[in-house]
């Protein structure tokens, strides 16, 4: 356990953005007053650590900006709590993948500098498992991008963990794009190619391997950088998705906002986002090039793992398996007995999923609850 519970964070992860990311993101939204401390000296640890940014930038153009990938990424995409950080980890057994960690999450601009003195720091302080569901957490666990993106470009979905109220605002514009400007999208994307080239660069490997949930909702613009990529689609029975999700975002935003919400204004933004990502996914998936998408109910991947995994790999034609087949088994049989939480779907959960979330439940083929 690291030397601070993740509940009691006295700084954003915005510590790790650019300056320009930083105002750009601050200045758009309010923070409230009780934050005032917090914001304070999040903006002054950042305008401290964005001024080592310019080596990196020098790094980067000199050995990799110009670089070609050997492969288009592997991309894990579904709702949140659809069960991706577990087939990310699988996957991340596999050397030849590379990902990104979560001290590049959090110090995307100190990667090609400054890890030796940063990367232990932030190993003292932060928590050795997610409060959330108990997956291990350290500095070089697989992480999902999108917190990367936040702290390299304001056009991230994930600027609602800071500013909740502005979450509808944000799902149209940076999860769905549906309102995204072409400047805004090429910014998005350059910030992306980016990170997938640093993500090779540290962790080894020739083919990136992301798991992020927003890029469920912008498929298209995925495939304008990486036109052979490939994709695997989870889903989940939206009942249990519905309770996970809201337990977890009540948990993960309270130390992450700088606004004051509700726990019921964040259950609706939930109820909300959620359609409008499985719409996305299902208007984009079309764009997907035929045998580069592999689709799987969570629990069907839960219950034979290595069958499933091994399945994707033949489908997608992924290298590796040979390679990489002891480690994977091996991280399977870890986990097994491990204790998830349990849910028990109470009669507004029925409701609200039914009327809010019934086309996938229907579409899915799982059985509607009364």
């Amino acid at each position: 356990m690291g030397l601070l519970k993740f509940e009691n964070l006295p700084v954003f992860p915005l510590i790790g953005a650019d300056w320009n990311t930083f105002k750009a993101q601050t200045s758009a939204q309010h923070h409230d007053q009780c934050y005032n401390t917090k914001m304070l000296m999040t903006k002054a640890l950042c305008r401290l650590l964005s001024s080592f940014a310019p080596i990196q930038d020098r790094r980067y153009d000199k050995l990799l900006r110009d670089k070609p990938l050997e492969h288009d990424p592997l991309f894990i995409l579904g709702h949140w709590r659809s069960g991706t950080t577990f087939v990310h980890n699988i996957f991340a057994q596999d050397h030849h993948f590379a990902h990104t960690t979560t001290y590049q999450t959090v110090f995307p601009h100190l990667m090609m500098f400054g890890q030796p003195f940063f990367k232990p720091i932030m190993n003292f302080f932060i928590p050795s498992h997610r409060p959330t569901d108990g997956m291990e957490l350290t500095p070089d666990t697989p992480q999902e991008e999108e917190f990367a993106v936040t702290n390299m470009c304001p056009y991230s979905y994930y600027n609602f963990w800071y500013f909740p109220k502005a979450t509808l605002d944000v799902c149209d514009r940076f999860l769905t794009f549906e309102r995204i400007t072409p400047e805004e999208k090429r910014a998005y994307q350059e910030a992306f190619m980016k990170i997938v080239k640093i993500s090779m660069w540290n962790t080894g490997g020739t083919q990136y391997l992301s798991k992020n949930p927003p890029h469920t909702g912008h498929i298209r613009a995925l495939l304008e950088i990486f036109p052979n990529a490939k994709f695997i689609y989870l889903m989940r029975n939206p009942y249990t998705v519905f309770e996970s999700t809201r337990s977890f975002f009540t948990q993960t935003i309270a130390p992450l906002k700088a606004q004051t919400i509700s726990d019921d204004e964040i259950e609706m933004n939930a109820i909300k986002v959620y359609p409008r990502l499985y719409k996305a996914y299902q208007e984009q998936k079309q764009f997907i090039p035929e045998g580069n998408l592999y689709e799987v109910k969570f629990e069907e991947f839960e219950h034979d793992a290595y069958a499933v995994t091994k399945d994707i790999y033949a489908h997608l034609q992924l290298p590796g398996w040979e390679e990489s087949e002891p480690d994977i088994r091996a991280y399977i049989e870890s986990k097994r007995g491990y204790k998830k939480n349990q849910y028990e779907y109470k009669p507004r959960t029925i409701q609200l999923v039914n009327e809010h979330w019934g086309q996938a439940i229907d579409e899915w083929g799982y059985e509607r609850r009364h």
